[in-house]
């Protein structure tokens, strides 16, 4: 049976406890570093599966730890926090997180986190041999492309299609503006990305979600940005 390797990297006793205890079982395997030095270390001799990363870290910054790991290893980063500002979550989102928890937190919460990222990192790359999506009365084809709904075919702009392959090619990760804008209009103009985003989510809702006012199938991060949940 293939067993699962979290890294955890916090220097409170207390959250390394919590986490272990959620998440240790026989199929997961929990290991633990107090510090970001120990945690760089450790992703590189131990190859964990999954990191869950402390902001706040004593020695070094979680979001430069989170950079330095990113540099060498594609692995899921969920990222814990104390604090809530929005533009501390795009910062650690960019410098290549996968998810964030803030404290306090359910163990509930963090199992579920946990296992969509797992689930996500598990899933083949999208090709053109499994790149057909269907998620509820939606049918995505990214390699012709096309898209139904309701057996009816939807017609797309550029800009839509751009924007919903990017979305659909990380589902399950939350987005932000700034990566969302480099991906389908590069990032020479940026400073007017949340305006056009605005618009151009708005029109794609209204095309893919059965009721655009409560969207299921494009989630909005306020102050962040979107995620594709299929």
């Amino acid at each position: 049976m293939a067993v699962t390797t979290v890294l955890v990297i916090d220097d409170e006793p207390q959250i390394r406890r919590v986490v272990r205890n959620a998440l240790g079982d026989e199929k997961t395997r929990v290991i633990e570093a107090v510090s970001g030095a120990e945690g760089i270390d450790m992703a590189a001799a131990e190859r964990p599966d999954l990191i869950i990363l402390d902001l706040g870290l004593a020695d070094i910054p979680g979001v430069d730890v989170c950079r330095e790991i990113r540099k060498w290893y594609d692995v899921p980063i969920i990222v814990l926090s104390a604090r809530h500002a929005d533009a501390e979550k795009v910062e650690l989102l960019d410098a290549g997180a996968d998810d964030y928890i803030t404290k306090p937190f359910s163990t509930s919460e963090l199992r579920a986190r946990v296992r969509a990222q797992l689930r996500r990192a598990r899933t083949t790359p999208l090709g053109p041999a499994n790149s057909l999506i269907e998620a509820g009365a939606v049918t995505i084809d990214l390699a012709k492309p096309s898209l139904l709904r309701d057996g009816n075919v939807v017609h797309l702009t550029r800009i839509e299609w751009d924007l919903l392959r990017t979305l659909v090619k990380h589902a399950g990760r939350t987005m932000t503006h700034r990566q969302i804008f480099d991906a389908v209009w590069g990032s020479s103009s940026y400073g007017d990305a949340q305006q056009y985003l605005r618009v151009h989510i708005r029109s794609l809702r209204r095309k893919i979600e059965a009721d655009p006012v409560r969207p299921r199938l494009i989630i909005t991060e306020p102050g962040v940005g979107y995620r594709f949940e299929p």
